[in-house]
């Protein structure tokens, strides 16, 4: 398994997000494992034509989302991303729930306005 990342310079989308959304794919996907390990910022920044700092930016990124973990020393690699995404949009669903019941919306008004979030998100 290798990280496969294609940077287009001319693309509206910065450098780092680029990377940043294909190593979550690749993770969500299977194409990267949980466990495998990233090359370092500099080596990746080298690789890719990339300041390191993109790199890094991306990296803290997939941190913070749990899709990779940094061991000190020993590297970085791909963690369990299934499950910090499912955690966090369970978290999130929980938040809402308690603050549309707090603004007084019933069940069909909160449903429906995750529904509009939704399409307007995924484009439909």
């Amino acid at each position: 398994m290798t990280l496969q990342i294609t940077i287009d310079p001319a693309s509206a989308t910065a450098p780092f997000e680029q990377l940043r959304s294909q190593v979550a794919e690749q993770a969500r996907s299977g194409a990267l494992p949980v466990g495998h390990k990233l090359p370092t910022v500099r080596g990746l920044a080298e690789e890719l034509g990339l300041a390191a700092n993109t790199v890094a930016k991306a990296y803290r990124a997939l941190e913070v989302d749990g899709v990779i973990e940094t061991r000190g020393r020993h590297g970085t690699f791909i963690a369990a991303a299934g499950d910090a995404a499912a955690r966090e949009a369970a978290a999130a669903a929980s938040a809402y729930a308690q603050r549309v019941r707090r603004l007084g919306l019933d069940r069909d008004a909160a449903r429906s306005a995750v529904e509009d979030a939704l399409r307007a998100a995924y484009g439909g």
